[in-house]
């Protein structure tokens, strides 16, 4: 069964979300999840999880940010918090917070997302072994790599199909470090500034950049739009389907995961076609931020030229 995961940047928009046929919202707090649309504090995520339970959905919390000692210190009560709301996994990428979970016996079902780590079975199916319930792929994976690598999971394998990809993260204010360097205050540097950074040989490049609690984070030139590859992963059994809004407009990414929904239902009822694949992908680019541009990313890339 197919299983489309998006993101929420607000409870109005998740009851959107949940509304167009979203099955399972993915939300988190800053402190303790990377790269959200919104820091849900505790009393919003308990109404969260209420909304969602009700309209008979699940939710994923994002606790896979790097825990250095302040924080792992308090993710016991963190996790504690979610177990009584009953949520129904968490994404972790620290092992710490793996050892945790299993020490205080928590009933939490956790994903493990290491980014860029999980590029083999080998990887996902350790974490199986230490009660993973799924992992994330790493966004670097193409298609040729995915043949070879699917048929050997233990568990599911959750794949991004839309939305930006990060490819550097440092626990570094970069970019505040930059401005001190060429001696030009500035006071902010978060998401909603829009600030991008070109590589010097390709001058029409533009990198979104910004700076959190969790440091500095890099996205790739182009987001990501795997509409027309949907019926390949569904091929591979890759039924976990990611929709990342971190830069996409509210309204606009309601009516993004609608066209992931159609194609789900499309292919759910064998009434999938090129002609509607096209369509979709291009009501997906209709929605697009006009300073943000759509491509596959690494699907398509040769296995031998990913470095």
């Amino acid at each position: 069964m197919i299983n489309l995961i998006a993101t929420a940047a607000s409870q109005k928009q998740a009851q959107q979300l949940l509304a167009a046929g979203i099955d399972t919202l993915y939300i988190g707090e800053d402190y303790f999840g990377l790269r959200l649309p919104h820091s849900f504090e505790r009393t919003e995520l308990a109404e969260m999880v209420k909304l969602t339970h009700q309209a008979g959905k699940k939710i994923t919390v994002a606790v896979n940010a790097l825990m250095h000692n302040e924080r792992i210190s308090q993710v016991k009560d963190y996790l504690q918090f979610l177990a009584d709301l009953k949520v129904d996994q968490v994404t972790v990428g620290d092992p710490g917070v793996v050892y945790v979970i299993q020490q205080a016996k928590l009933p939490l079902k956790f994903v493990y997302d290491s980014e860029v780590l999980m590029t083999s079975s080998r990887q996902i199916n350790f974490w199986a072994q230490h009660g993973a319930s799924g992992a994330v792929l790493a966004r670097e994976v193409p298609y040729g790599e995915l043949t070879t690598l699917t048929p050997e999971l233990h568990i599911p394998a959750e794949m991004q199909v839309y939305g930006a990809t990060c490819i550097h993260q440092s626990g570094r204010p970069l970019v505040h470090n930059y401005f001190n360097f060429v001696q030009e205050h500035q006071d902010r540097a978060d998401r909603q500034r829009g600030l991008f950074v070109s590589a010097p040989h390709k001058p029409e490049t533009h990198y979104s950049i910004y700076e959190d609690i969790n440091g500095t984070h890099l996205f790739a030139n182009n987001d990501l739009n795997l509409m027309t590859k949907l019926p390949e992963l569904l091929a591979l059994g890759l039924t976990d389907w990611k929709l990342d809004g971190l830069f996409a407009g509210e309204t606009e990414f309601v009516a993004i995961a609608q066209q992931f929904v159609q194609a789900k239902q499309a292919l759910t009822n064998d009434k999938w076609t090129a002609e509607l694949a096209a369509d979709l992908s291009m009501q997906v680019a209709a929605q697009q931020p006009a300073n943000r541009g759509l491509d596959t990313g690494f699907y398509d890339i040769d296995p031998s030229e990913v470095q």
